[in-house]
């Protein structure tokens, strides 16, 4: 298990954020996904660190031991992109480089857009640029992908996905991180035999999440999922277009497609894909920093 420093809460946008950080430099902020944590970038916070950057890796709201409020709406792009802001004005920065992963991409993606002048350069892996629907997410989903996806799921159902995810928290991320990924619905993993695929996570790092998880519980994170109409309201009048310079890395076996028109939204974009499911930074940790601080060096 490698080790990771010992986390700080901070106040801000009206809740507290639970921060891992390292390092002196240029700001590089880590946004990790769902079901993720902070931990997930710990391969690559000390290499960033190392490089000259100062790390910063959040725990954002509804993980870990940051604030977890109570209604839905807390949990729009409006609050998860407005703690990252207040993030920066706490440490006294005007901008920084966002990365993020999965969910935390979604969020970079909106902030690059809702608060241009405050990210310098954006890293996403695994989600590209979502386009926007022509009607509102979860009804758009529902018409396509049916009413067991789990978008829709979480939507259609409050409260039974993250009953189910807690009554066998470990089970159920034992199942999740697997690559390749399992044909079964996700709903399912939390009680389906153990799935086929190679563990993502040794043991002790499994039980890192396990512990979290079992604490935090897994609410907060699905009201993520439960803002997506909110969100397709809150981005319609940013402008599309994200015009800093970005790395987009994908794993070339992701159950997420790659963008056929990523250079329509990002023209900045350069594109790496490496040979791994949707876990990138934990399944080919060395490459992915090697991709992220290459990067950052030709970019400085």
């Amino acid at each position: 298990m490698t080790s990771f420093p010992k986390p700080t809460l901070i106040p801000v946008n009206g809740v507290e954020l639970e921060v891992f950080e390292a390092g002196t430099g240029t700001p590089v902020v880590l946004c990790h996904g769902w079901p993720e944590h902070a931990y997930s970038w710990r391969h690559q916070l000390p290499a960033l660190a190392a490089a000259g950057h100062h790390v910063i890796a959040p725990n954002q709201r509804g993980y870990g031991n940051s604030s977890r409020p109570s209604e839905v709406t807390a949990y729009d792009i409006a609050h998860l992109t407005g703690d990252l802001i207040a993030l920066l004005d706490h440490y006294g920065y005007a901008d920084a480089t966002f990365v993020g992963h999965d969910w935390g991409a979604y969020v970079v993606w909106a902030l690059a857009r809702l608060h241009p002048a405050r990210v310098n350069k954006v890293i996403n892996l695994s989600l590209p640029y979502p386009d926007r629907a022509a009607m509102p997410s979860i009804d758009f989903m529902e018409s396509v992908l049916g009413g067991d996806n789990y978008f829709v799921h979480f939507n259609r159902h409050p409260g039974v996905a993250d009953a189910l995810f807690e009554a066998n928290t470990a089970h159920f991320l034992r199942n999740l991180y697997r690559t390749p990924a399992s044909a079964i619905p996700l709903i399912d993993l939390a009680t389906a035999e153990l799935q086929p695929g190679e563990p993502v996570l040794t043991e002790p790092d499994l039980a890192v999440l396990v512990d979290a998880f079992t604490s935090s519980g897994f609410t907060g994170g699905i009201n993520w999922y439960r803002n997506f109409d909110r969100n397709w309201d809150l981005l319609q009048h940013a402008d599309p277009v994200v015009h800093q310079s970005t790395l987009m890395i994908y794993g070339d076996r992701d159950t997420i497609p790659k963008s056929p028109n990523l250079e329509d939204f990002v023209p900045g974009v350069d594109v790496i894909s490496l040979d791994c499911g949707h876990w990138i930074q934990e399944e080919r940790p060395d490459e992915t920093t090697q991709a992220i601080t290459k990067w950052l060096a030709q970019e400085d």
